[in-house]
């Protein structure tokens, strides 16, 4: 069974900086492109930063050049490094697979496991 654990979140002041992680476990990240989403109140998670199996990161407009994705393999983690952090990134984050760049493998686990989602971690920016 995959699960992913998402974690470090918290409230944060405008301009601040936090760090999420994401354990995942019961499979290998190696083979998968991964991606952070988010959710915040009355809206659909979005997808808002990817990378490829070969490094290859894409972020969503309006987090570009502010987020910054990383996959550790070795370790079945990715983070996500979120700086000059803004109120309207205020939303519950969460990790897993991102079936939009490519890979086949990718796409299938979607379509095989599109009810394994972790709990998210909440970020709040607030003053």
């Amino acid at each position: 069974q995959v699960q992913f654990v998402e974690s470090g979140g918290g409230l944060v002041q405008p301009g601040g900086s936090l760090r999420l992680s994401c354990v995942v476990s019961g499979t290998m990240i190696s083979v998968y492109d991964m991606g952070w989403y988010r959710q915040a109140p009355g809206n659909q998670r979005e997808l808002i930063a990817s990378i490829t199996t070969q490094g290859s990161e894409k972020y969503e407009d309006s987090v570009k050049g502010r987020f910054t994705m990383i996959r550790d393999n070795s370790a079945d983690t990715v983070y996500l490094q979120m700086n000059s952090l803004k109120p309207e990134d205020t939303a519950v984050y969460y990790c897993n697979v991102d079936g939009t760049r490519g890979s086949i493998m990718s796409q299938t686990f979607v379509q095989r496991h599109s009810t394994s989602w972790g709990q998210g971690t909440q970020v709040t920016v607030s003053s």
